[in-house]
């Protein structure tokens, strides 16, 4: 299921969406937003696991080599 919100931008941000739809990278300003969302979210996993990895590298993780190790 679908909801439906309403955001304000300024007039130079949506000129630059409806730009986009215009040129047809998307198809229309929600389709761009839910790409910009969906993007958002995967850099939000990798900073995530790039973080897990600095602390696995510098000692201060642990490496689970099967789910009995969480025990």
């Amino acid at each position: 299921m679908r909801e439906i919100i309403n955001i304000s931008l300024p007039k130079e941000l949506n000129r630059t969406v409806e730009e986009l739809v215009k040129k047809g990278k998307y198809s229309t300003k929600s389709e761009f937003f839910r790409d910009l969302l969906r993007m958002w979210i995967e850099g939000k996993i990798i900073r995530e696991l790039a973080e897990s990895r600095k602390e696995l590298v510098s000692g201060k993780g642990k490496l689970l080599r099967s789910l009995k190790n969480l025990r």
